[in-house]
């Protein structure tokens, strides 16, 4: 074949698309934060954003953040926006599981596709640091005294601080449908309330508090783990004579319409990620626990939390 012939055949084959992207291009990642900046997903979607690229096989991560609705609202976005699309992630949890049993937005997880369950983090609640109220105790007395006077501060509705405070408050015998909670778009708002004391008490993972917590701008008394966490001296509700023990996780998906290969090349970079030193030293310094779990293993564990989270928030008289 003569050159001239060769170039307008290769020419024609590019414009037609049968030419693949190089073996050693590089991914762009595109991450979407279902809420505002500065809370758990918008932590976690950035520590794992930082992960991939660390890992050589991604060239660059865009964040989008998208708040409102216990995450329906980036759902929705990511939904419309990202069919097909192998290189776009969605960062969610149990918060978005929540809301989407509380409201029942017209999107659902199903519409988008399981790529791996990340951390797992208990919520802390905590109180200014010029509060009257030093303990549970105190926040107790309080609540069966007058329950509207006790403004909870946290995510979403049916958000896992929400259902915490239900639980709480069903557990000593105040009307959980009672609680005056105060849902945030993100982290950063419901910081700013509990520091500025328009809320009582806030709620959320360690990690979004724990600057403040050390700064003694706020004080934790008490964490929803079974036992005491490993680094984080603050006594359990059970501990103090209070059985309500939840936990937070997160994970990501993939965008909807992905062919089986991929979604698995997408959840073999997630994996990678997952192994790297950036990624350890976030799990270090948010104070989350790894709970990776990847694959149809995922997808099932996310439709039992629908189950037990449903049955949670029921016995806790939310729903």
């Amino acid at each position: 074949m003569r050159r001239d012939q060769f170039m307008k055949t290769l020419f024609a084959l590019a414009a037609g698309g049968a030419l693949a992207a190089p073996a050693w291009a590089k991914s762009t990642i595109k991450m979407m934060i279902p809420a505002n900046p500065g809370g758990g997903w918008d932590l976690t979607g950035r520590a794992l954003g930082k992960a991939l690229q660390d890992t050589g096989d991604v060239a660059a991560v865009t964040f989008e953040n998208k708040g409102g609705a216990a995450g329906a609202l980036g759902l929705a976005q990511f939904i419309n926006s990202s069919k097909g699309d192998p290189d776009a992630l969605l960062v969610m949890g149990a918060v978005m599981v929540g809301g989407i049993i509380t409201s029942k937005p017209p999107v659902n997880l199903s519409q988008v596709t399981p790529i791996a369950r990340i951390t797992s983090e208990y919520n802390v609640f905590v109180v200014p640091a010029d509060s009257p109220i030093k303990t549970m105790a105190d926040l107790v007395a309080q609540l069966k005294k007058d329950v509207g006077s006790v403004k909870w501060g946290g995510g979403s509705r049916g958000a896992t601080e929400h259902i915490a405070a239900a639980m709480l408050a069903r557990e000593v015998g105040v009307d959980p449908a009672k609680v005056n909670y105060v849902a945030f778009r993100g982290g950063g708002e419901a910081i700013a309330a509990i520091l500025g004391g328009n809320v009582t008490i806030g709620g959320s993972g360690y990690s979004e508090f724990a600057e403040y917590i050390k700064a003694g701008k706020m004080r934790a008394i008490g964490v929803t783990s079974d036992t005491r966490i490993k680094g984080i001296e603050v006594p359990t509700l059970k501990e103090q004579g209070l059985n309500v023990v939840i936990g937070n996780w997160r994970g990501l998906y993939g965008a909807p319409g992905l062919t089986p290969a991929q979604r698995s090349a997408l959840t073999a970079l997630v994996d990678k990620a997952l192994a790297s030193r950036a990624w350890t030293e976030a799990l270090e310094r948010n104070g989350w626990t790894p709970a990776p779990l990847s694959g149809q293993a995922f997808a099932t564990f996310v439709d039992d939390e629908f189950a037990r989270m449903r049955d949670v928030m029921q016995k806790a008289g939310m729903l």
